[in-house]
């Protein structure tokens, strides 16, 4: 199979639509459902992502995207019993590649609300006990055990999205895009970012652990894959917070970091004791524990909580906030392009950031260079920039 027709392409005027190899088959097999344009954007833009994390760090990886930019993304690191209970998925016994999608759907869950799911490891029962209780458009694997294939079947009375993808296929080196009738031509950036990019420490602190290491991998791989100008904020193998799309970087810096300091509200006791009215499904949770720890939260959304919890806490009083997020530490922030000033250095640091991977290059670099000396931090720069458009 060559070309693939679809319903509509990004809305439902723009039709016909189709996608087409450039060059022999298709890739891809549809196993379930019918995948939309965007579905198929963001299958293949995360496909992309999942394949080189795991070629990078040798473990499972896998992401939730959602609108072609990466919600999290997140490596197959065992998840703590109070995180299963954060996640929702305490009777599961998750296995590696469970883990990674548990935990790339939990840096944001509230964004990864119907998101595309891009798994590198075939997908096994847990991870497909995982998928079947979100709500999520499909997923993209290199292939999927029986018992999966038939749990994903399943899902949305058979109208859940699988996609298997021939993980040898390489794509020809160049790659076209046509903006009104214009034909744009490159070649593919190929760099898949890895240790040997993170040998220029800057910074007078040069103690680099191997798990900063592969936290700054991870973060300049999903920045690869999200639409720029991004960075992104990463914690023990799992993105905790991606600013993406934005036309300034401290603007980039501030929305990520805001949601790094939200994944980590989640995890106060005061949260985690949340007991929730009998029928209250996942997504009405996540709305309602967002609602919770966010600052700008109005009255008239926080009379909502009483509709899915026994009882309401107190809301969180400025100096609780504070030093609850004390604890958030040993943090890596990436940046897709260099950092023009210090702003995005005093910003990183109200979020636990220690390690810092950017392109470098800047007029300003030795202004960030000391912001990041008077915090103590360790900082590389790559020389590789990663745009995404």
């Amino acid at each position: 199979m060559k070309s693939l027709e679809l319903k509509y392409g990004c809305n439902p005027n723009q039709k016909p639509a189709e996608i087409r190899s450039t060059s022999g088959e298709l890739p891809i097999k549809v196993l379930s459902g019918k995948p939309g344009y965007i579905n198929f954007m963001d299958a293949l833009n995360s496909w992309q992502l999942v394949k080189e994390l795991k070629a990078a760090l040798n473990m499972p990886a896998a992401a939730s995207f959602k609108h072609v930019s990466p919600a999290g993304a997140a490596i197959g690191i065992p998840l703590t019993e109070a995180e299963k209970k954060e996640y929702g998925v305490e009777g599961i016994e998750l296995t590696p590649v469970a883990a990674a999608y548990v935990r790339a759907r939990g840096a944001d869950r509230l964004s990864s609300f119907g998101d595309w799911a891009a798994v590198s490891d075939v997908v096994d029962e847990a991870t497909a006990q995982v998928l079947k209780s979100e709500v999520s458009d499909g997923v993209i694997a290199p292939g999927y055990t029986p018992e999966a294939l038939e749990l994903l079947r399943q899902k949305r009375g058979g109208n859940y999205n699988v996609i298997e993808i021939d993980p040898s296929y390489e794509p020809p080196a160049a790659e076209t895009k046509t903006i009104y009738g214009i034909e744009f031509v490159q070649n593919r950036n190929n760099i898949i970012p890895g240790f040997e990019n993170l040998k220029n420490i800057v910074t007078i602190n040069k103690d680099l652990s191997i798990e900063a290491q592969r936290d700054m991998i991870l973060a300049m791989l999903t920045l690869k894959y999200t639409q720029s100008n991004s960075v992104c904020y990463v914690l023990g193998g799992q993105v905790i917070g991606v600013g993406a799309g934005q036309q300034s970087r401290i603007h980039c810096t501030r929305l990520a970091g805001d949601k790094a300091d939200i994944w980590y509200m989640k995890k106060h006791p005061k949260v985690l004791g949340f007991k929730f009215k009998e029928g209250v499904g996942k997504a009405e949770r996540d709305n309602a524990i967002d609602l919770f720890v966010r600052k700008d939260t109005t009255e008239y959304e926080l009379k909502t909580l009483d509709e899915v919890l026994e009882v309401v806490p107190e809301r969180f009083t400025e100096e609780e906030r504070d030093s609850w997020l004390d604890g958030l530490k040993n943090v890596t922030l990436g940046s897709d392009a260099f950092f023009p000033f210090r702003d995005n250095i005093d910003r990183a640091a109200k979020s636990g950031v220690r390690y810092i991977v950017q392109t470098g290059g800047s007029l300003r670099d030795d202004l960030v260079i000391d912001a990041c000396n008077e915090y103590g931090m360790v900082m590389v720069t790559t020389g590789l920039r990663l745009f995404h458009h």
